[in-house]
């Protein structure tokens, strides 16, 4: 059984802060679960690029509002409390908050912890025995 709260992960590995975001890694591929879980807040005013090639990913918003653009199509969404997207095709897409939000992501496979967007937004493909 895993136990723990998300204050717990101030400061730590688990704690990854960027210029548009701040992402908590609860679980990781570490634990073994077969997903990795994150507590992922974007800035209200910024522009995030990415584009998930090695991964699903599910993202339901829990605060704040913003635009959600799929960049292969250009199609745009609005995004606040409630709504759920799920990036089943590893679309680039864009998030631009109005205020800042709050996010609970699922990805699958799961996230070693050590990814780093590249230049094209993309997290590498990385693997790890789980403890």
């Amino acid at each position: 059984m895993i136990v723990l709260s998300i204050d717990d992960l101030d400061g730590t590995e688990r704690d990854v802060q960027a210029e548009t975001w701040r992402s908590r890694r609860m679980v990781l591929a570490r634990e073994g679960v077969g997903f990795s879980l994150h507590e992922i807040v974007m800035y209200a005013g910024t522009e995030t690029s990415m584009w998930y090639a090695n991964h699903i990913e599910a993202v339901y918003c829990v605060q704040g509002h913003g635009e959600l653009t799929n960049d292969e199509t250009g199609e745009k969404h609005r995004i606040g409390p409630g709504s759920l997207y799920v990036l089943n095709g590893n679309e680039r897409h864009t998030m631009r908050p109005a205020s800042d939000m709050r996010f609970v992501c699922v990805f699958n496979p799961p996230c070693t912890g050590r990814e780093v967007h590249d230049e094209h937004g993309v997290y590498p493909l990385l693997t790890e025995e789980a403890v």
